[in-house]
């Protein structure tokens, strides 16, 4: 069974350890590595004529907007974490359940940010979805859910591989925007907001869930959802932690002890982790 990148790189420095690698031979395979899942990840998420993924998501960003100041538009992707941190602490109680499902339910600010982020210009970590789908490609996964699907960027990565996919969120201007960008695409999916639609019971092989619990006001609740989702011996691919951070005070958990509970007592059992590039976890419902 074909070993997928953490895991490659976590045996490659283990031989480091034991001086049978050099350092040098590791860090060339960890930069291939990254460059081959970089490539994966722009080649599902590229409009036909473009090279360059930040330009081509900008791109995308103004025929949605119908803007056509790129520049403008890049500028305010690369305010957008501080912009939705700002307009997060004016308008939000992160108490109030309402508050929060309200915000996300309203606010734009989170097109720019995540589509600023899936350009891999800051930050490499989007890449994950594409351990997500080596994983249930190897596990045989024929349909995901992606739980918070935010602008849709790994759903489109699954679906050009042939996956069936569903987006799932709470947003409905983030709703809208994936279902565009998959309508430019042609490209089949099926769509859930979550105030007005149930997700179908047993339907999905695979969950994601990628830097969406800490955004949770209810996680439990949300586990309980998701086990319905998924089918006997279906997988929940995600990343439970989060730490501190004054960027980005939308991160309303950062202690995830009960969600691990919760799932132990659903008769979900931890079967895969990344414990050397993302730190997401695989568990697998029994």
């Amino acid at each position: 069974m074909e070993k997928l990148l953490p895991e490659q790189l976590k045996e490659c420095w283990r031989r480091v350890e034991s001086k049978k690698l050099l350092r040098e031979d590791f860090n060339i395979k960890y930069q291939q590595g990254l460059a081959a899942y970089a490539k994966i990840w722009s080649d599902a998420l590229l409009l036909e004529g473009y090279h360059d993924l930040p330009q081509s998501l900008v791109h995308e960003l103004g025929l949605y907007l119908n803007c056509q100041d790129l520049a403008e538009l890049q500028l305010h992707c690369s305010r957008a974490v501080e912009n939705l941190a700002n307009e997060w602490r004016a308008k939000v109680d992160p108490r109030d359940r309402i508050s929060v499902e309200h915000f996300y339910n309203e606010t734009e600010e989170e097109i720019y940010e995540l589509m600023w982020w899936h350009t891999l210009a800051d930050d490499l970590s989007p890449l994950a979805y594409v351990t997500a789908l080596q994983f249930a490609q190897r596990e045989g996964c024929h349909s995901c859910l992606d739980f918070g699907a935010g602008v849709g960027s790994g759903s489109l990565l699954f679906v050009k591989e042939g996956l069936k996919v569903g987006l799932a969120d709470i947003s409905s201007p983030l709703l809208e925007f994936s279902q565009w960008r998959f309508q430019l695409r042609r490209l089949p999916g099926k769509f859930f907001d979550l105030k007005q639609r149930d997700m179908p019971s047993e339907s999905f092989d695979m969950v994601t869930a990628m830097d969406v619990f800490e955004h949770l006001v209810d996680p439990l609740n949300a586990v309980e959802k998701l086990s319905d989702v998924l089918k006997p011996g279906g997988f929940l691919f995600g990343r439970f932690s989060a730490e501190p951070d004054e960027d980005r005070p939308l991160h309303v958990v950062q202690d995830f002890g009960p969600t691990f509970r919760c799932l132990r007592e659903l008769g979900f059992i931890e079967v895969w982790q990344d414990d050397w590039l993302w730190g997401h976890q695989v568990f697998q419902k029994r």
